[in-house]
């Protein structure tokens, strides 16, 4: 169980599952409240505590009071989950939550910085901006995972100490993966038409389509006013065929998605391959104006497709008119992973470089459960994850859903911890419990927790990483530390090409602040 803080401050739109044309209303400012209530949390006992904002004296809440009367991006769509705070081992030594390899939240960052701006508050999901950055965790030999635990002292929270709980998913070479058997829906309605959208979704898809396999199949479904079949199931073989349908998508009409995502899980159902990877492939900026638009009536729709061994992976568009929150949900109920791609190399990384692990799901259902002991450790906290949040009692409840992790996927999770005596080993055990896709049987692993004399340098910069996402979503818990303080330790560390870039983007925070 965990505690949740609601952060109060300024927000460029309110949390919302229903969804909105590009000529609907803007979204509200500086309100903080939803179209309609969020939902309900899952933990038994979790309490919902108030907060007041950061100072107005930091260059952070100057930057955002300026923004108060600013226009904001219309119809931009993101959910506030708060922020976990400290739990007391005393009362519930148990933290329990579902994996999470989507990396969404970080892309949208990337793009709004990029665009000299900083995102709302509530597009950060911190757990997202960890996960972005591939841990170099060993991969296991055996078994589906290997599980990582490391630690030591928090650069940012004097006398805290920073525990790193990672999971390594069994790789598998591309010549080795399952056929795949794979329909995409593509959004061509009027809102795709922005800021060449749809054109880097079909740049997109030529790539994915170059990394297939003879043995794979693509079919073709898009939507504006209503869905269409735009290209039946079609071997790879005939790769032509698929690329010049690809190249033939044009913007037309509103945007029925629900439409388009029922067509998509027809035509994937009648095509089925036992055995192969049965994937729909949603390629959308989100936006719903016609038929069912909100998320959960979208969301009842799919479930049926998901017990089937039908999967959904939702693959995100567009800025200034987009609704993270359906593409989030969408992916999390369909059982695959949420991706937003701001750029051509960004779609490069996914469907070249991690196409495996895209396509092929090793693990259903994976739930993390930490165990703390309360003669060693005084409170915990979990950084990120809010919306990730499993009942204690639910961890052996295999009828509960929680995260996929694709064939050589990495997972990690931070917590902050409170140590209650000096002792830095043993501080409790960790546990991975999973519906192995292969075996068909639920399985259990379990490590122990233990914490080192120092960070390793990988972990440091992740720490960095989570305490730029803490400071952009202004968490109270990043209210000791600074924008400086984590380029510093950034600079410090960053290795190789996405490190180094995240070196820039702190930069980049920074000026915008500072103008």
């Amino acid at each position: 169980m965990r505690k949740i803080v609601k952060v109060s401050g300024i927000t460029i739109l309110v949390a919302s599952l229903i969804g909105c044309s590009s000529n609907s209303q803007l979204a509200t400012s500086g309100t903080g409240e939803s179209q309609q209530p969020a939902p309900a949390q899952k933990s038994e006992n979790k309490e919902t505590l108030s907060s007041s904002p950061r100072s107005s004296s930091s260059a952070l809440a100057d930057y955002v009071l300026e923004k108060t009367s600013a226009p904001p991006a219309n119809d931009m769509y993101f959910k506030d989950y708060g922020a976990n705070t400290f739990v007391s081992t005393a009362k519930d030594r148990l933290s329990t939550f579902a994996a999470d390899v989507d990396t969404g939240s970080y892309t949208i960052m990337r793009s709004f910085v990029q665009d000299g701006t900083l995102p709302p508050a509530e597009a950060v999901r911190v757990e997202e901006f960890i996960n972005y950055f591939p841990a170099a965790y060993p991969a296991p030999t055996n078994q589906t995972f290997a599980v990582q635990v490391d630690g030591g002292p928090s650069p940012f929270q004097k006398g805290n100490q920073l525990v790193r709980v990672g999971i390594k998913g069994k790789e598998i070479a591309a010549e080795d993966r399952k056929p795949a058997n794979l329909v995409f829906v593509i959004d061509v309605s009027g809102s795709m038409n922005r800021e060449n959208r749809l054109e880097l979704v079909k740049r997109s898809l030529n790539v994915l389509v170059d990394e297939l396999q003879p043995t794979d199949s693509v079919g073709i479904i898009v939507y504006g006013s209503e869905g269409r079949v735009l290209l039946p199931p079609t071997s790879t073989e005939n790769k032509n065929a698929i690329l010049s349908a690809i190249a033939e998508l044009q913007p037309e009409g509103s945007t029925n998605a629900e439409e388009g995502l029922m067509l998509g899980y027809e035509m994937a159902a009648k095509s089925f391959k036992p055995g192969a990877i049965n994937r729909v492939i949603l390629c959308s900026d989100g936006v719903a104006n016609v038929g069912e638009t909100g998320a959960e009536g979208i969301l009842r729709s799919i479930e049926d497709y998901v017990r089937k061994d039908i999967y959904l992976s939702t693959f995100g568009f567009g800025m200034g008119n987009y609704n993270d929150v359906l593409m989030e949900q969408l992916a999390n109920k369909g059982e695959g992973n949420y991706a937003y791609i701001d750029t051509f190399s960004e779609a490069r990384r996914i469907f070249t470089e991690s196409l495996t692990g895209t396509l092929q799901t090793i693990a259903r259902d994976v739930k993390i459960q930490v165990e703390f002991d309360p003669k060693k450790v005084d409170s915990y906290r979990l950084i990120g994850y809010e919306n990730r949040d499993v009942r204690d009692k639910d961890f052996r409840n295999d009828k509960t859903d929680a995260g996929e992790i694709g064939a050589g996927h990495s997972v990690t999770a931070l917590y902050e911890v409170k140590l209650a005596s000096p002792a830095k080993t043993d501080l409790g055990t960790v546990r991975i419990r999973y519906h192995n896709i292969v075996s068909q049987k639920v399985e259990e692993i379990a490590e122990p927790v233990q914490v080192q004399s120092a960070l390793s340098p990988e972990l440091t910069f992740l720490a960095s990483v989570a305490e730029y996402a803490e400071i952009l979503r202004d968490s109270p818990f990043s209210e000791r530390s600074s924008l400086p303080d984590v380029l510093k330790l950034a600079e410090s560390t960053a290795t190789g090409e996405e490190q180094l870039e995240f070196v820039s983007l702190v930069r980049d925070s920074m000026s915008i602040i500072r103008n």
